[in-house]
């Protein structure tokens, strides 16, 4: 019983250390090219403007991506419809070729956080991500995915 009685509490523990997604979905490539017409956008109802928010964007590539970095425009467009493009690096390579990120078998998750942000108003606000590399396409790019959540301290 004491043994039963540990693993409850231990399972309540973990379960109250993880926050909830708010949103999450996932944008899939068509045969993993990510060609610059391509415009992912991801579109977040936010009521609870008092407290802060962890906006994770997650890229899925596989071990035979060429480069060792991809450059991506951000498009954040509030509710009130002003929109604002900025430029981000995802740094998925060291430069002696090792995968940064989760590696599982032939596949990396790359991550690019924006932690603790708090949002102004209440309402849609939409996330458009675009390739920003001199080239076309970018091969071997499987997916692109939004999870926000909220921030765990406040």
């Amino acid at each position: 019983m004491k043994k039963l009685s540990s693993l409850f509490l231990l399972s309540l523990i973990l379960v109250s250390c993880t926050q909830e997604a708010v949103y999450n979905k996932s944008f899939k490539f068509q045969d993993e090219v990510w060609n610059q017409n391509v415009k992912p956008s991801f579109e977040v109802d936010i009521q609870d403007t008092s407290v802060a928010y962890d906006f994770v964007f997650t890229l899925r590539s596989t071990t035979d991506y060429a480069y060792n970095n991809l450059w991506v425009f951000l498009s954040s467009t509030p509710p009130t419809g002003k929109s604002a493009r900025e430029p981000y690096e995802i740094k998925m390579a060291y430069p002696d070729g090792n995968w940064i990120g989760k590696k599982s078998g032939t596949i990396v998750e790359h991550e690019l956080i924006f932690p603790k942000r708090k949002l102004p108003f209440k309402g849609k606000y939409r996330f458009t991500l675009e390739q920003a590399i001199t080239q076309k396409v970018v091969d071997e790019v499987l997916d692109l995915s939004l999870e926000v959540r909220k921030s765990e301290e406040q």
